[in-house]
């Protein structure tokens, strides 16, 4: 296995290279600046110089991996094409080159709330709705997916148990995006947790089961 990283500068998507890396699994990360890249990642990161605007570049950038975990994300702005740009466009130019270069997986963060088309989120631009579209063209990509919608993403671990549930069954909760992290990159080697949406959050008075068990439990 060898996987490739689509936001790996970001709090998200730099815990998900941290913990490839803790597994031993070999990781190339897509970053906007090199100088950021090597500041903020761990050294035995490969990083490659891109976006994923450029589908040319994308296709180059992913060559030899053999999985793709994607979590971009548009960042707050006064620009209302941000979220289209990047949480479809990108995520869509990611999706096709990984057609394209015969991936085994595809591991996508989105959001819990995504179907929610009047969830308050989309006053920002859609910023919900266009992440709903790209979870939609990478389900009928003909990729082996797995979607990760986790709830209000929180910069610090704790020792809360994790709730994980289909599509469609979380309205609200908070996660540490480490245990974010912990999720997509166990997805990558458990069969149960293949071409699902997985919706995730974590609460104090629930008692923390191998993830591997939750994905069993999700239809």
């Amino acid at each position: 296995m060898k996987a490739f990283v689509a936001g790996a500068t970001g709090r998200t998507g730099r815990r998900i290279v941290e913990q490839l890396v803790a597994r031993g699994i070999p990781v190339r990360a897509l970053v906007r600046s090199l100088e950021r890249g090597q500041a903020e990642l761990p050294p035995q990161a490969e990083l490659v110089v891109g976006d994923v605007s450029d589908m040319a570049a994308l296709k180059e950038a992913i060559a030899d991996c053999t999985v793709v975990l994607c979590a971009t994300g548009a960042p707050p702005s006064f620009d209302p094409s941000g979220p289209y740009r990047v949480d479809f466009e990108g995520t869509k130019n990611l999706v096709n080159a990984s057609v394209d270069k015969k991936i085994d997986q595809f591991v996508l963060v989105s959001s819990l709330c995504a179907s929610k088309f009047f969830h308050p989120l989309n006053a920002f631009w859609l910023i919900l709705f266009w992440k709903k579209q790209a979870e939609q063209y990478l389900q009928k990509s003909g990729l082996t997916y797995t979607i990760v919608r986790p709830g209000g993403l929180l910069d610090t671990d704790n020792t809360d148990g994790l709730v994980m549930q289909g599509a469609d069954t979380l309205s609200e909760g908070r996660i540490p995006r480490e245990k974010v992290a912990q999720v997509c990159v166990e997805a990558l080697s458990d069969p149960n947790a293949r071409n699902k949406v997985l919706e995730i959050i974590a609460k104090p008075d629930v008692s923390p089961l191998p993830v591997g068990e939750l994905f069993a439990k999700v239809a």
